[in-house]
Parts: C-alpha cells; sequence; structure tokens
C-alpha cells in the first residue's frame, strides 16, 4: 500500500484556457436582469379602426379580442393591460413599462371613448391595512356594565 496522499488531477493549459471564459461567461449572466412580460394592449392600428358611437361590444371583440378585465360594479368599460417587469438579483421585482387601454361604452352598449394610458399615468396607491381593536377583550361582564352606566347621560333621556 502506498502513504502518497491523494491529488486531484490537474487540467491541462488548453482545457484551463478553454474552462476560464466560460465559467465568466456563466458568471455574468446570473448577475443579468430578467424581463417578464404580461398582460395584452391591442395595437394602434386596430385601436385606430374603432368607431366611436358606432361600434358595440361584439364589434370591438372581433377587431381587437376580449379584454382582460372589465368594469367593476357595471360593465361600462373594457380594460386591456399589459407591463413588463425586470427582476435584477435579489432585489424586489420592478414595473418598467405599462400600458392600460379603456374602451367605455354608452347606456346603449356602443363605443364611448378609446383612452390609453403609460406608467407615468399612473399613481402608487399605498394599501394599508386597518384593523379595529376590540377595547373590551380584557374586561369581564360586570366591569363593561359599570363603565358603561358611568358614561349614561341622564339629560339626554329627559329631552
Amino acid at each position: 500500500m502506498s502513504t502518497r496522499p491523494f491529488r486531484f488531477p490537474s487540467l491541462p493549459r488548453a482545457a484551463a484556457r478553454l474552462l476560464a471564459p466560460i465559467l465568466l461567461a456563466a458568471v455574468l449572466t446570473a448577475c443579468a436582469a430578467t424581463y417578464n412580460n404580461h398582460g395584452f394592449v391591442p395595437p394602434e392600428e386596430e385601436l385606430a379602426q374603432l368607431q366611436i358611437g358606432v361600434d358595440t361590444r361584439e364589434t370591438v371583440a372581433e377587431l381587437v379580442g376580449q379584454p382582460s378585465a372589465s368594469g367593476v360594479l357595471r360593465d361600462e368599460a373594457w380594460i386591456y393591460a399589459a407591463y413588463r417587469v425586470r427582476n435584477y438579483t435579489y432585489q424586489a421585482p420592478e414595473v418598467v413599462e405599462r400600458e392600460v387601454v379603456a374602451i367605455s361604452f354608452d347606456a346603449g352598449g356602443r363605443v364611448a371613448n378609446v383612452e390609453r394610458f403609460g406608467l407615468e399615468d399612473g399613481q402608487l396607491v399605498q394599501l394599508s391595512r386597518r384593523v379595529t381593536e376590540s377595547s373590551v377583550r380584557d374586561l369581564g361582564f360586570f366591569r363593561q356594565l359599570m363603565r358603561n352606566l358611568g358614561r349614561l347621560d341622564l339629560g339626554a333621556l329627559g329631552s
């Protein structure tokens, strides 16, 4: 039995020269941003074919397709939205492009207006979760009753 320590076989110089640029390219590619596209907005040429006051929902569906969303409370508008999101390493995803087209209809179901909005037209809406804390959580029944009797306004009862 031999007492020589184990050694990893060394790469020939030509292989190392070939492998180094490949490894460098792989590392740099891993740091590159990736983009994801979501949604659909009809092209300007198709929207130009719409005639305000003439076309109905059915003709709009034939010309530009069904929307991704419609009016929330009533079906007064069809909304087409598309956006592009940039993902970069560990950072939060960022919306870099957004386009929204809203086709609104009148009471007769005919096209009333076609509007186009971009990323610069949008506003950031901060959502906050407001939860009402119960103030009677730690109080017993009799303590709550006595507390409310102290708040009773006898002058308001007489009138």
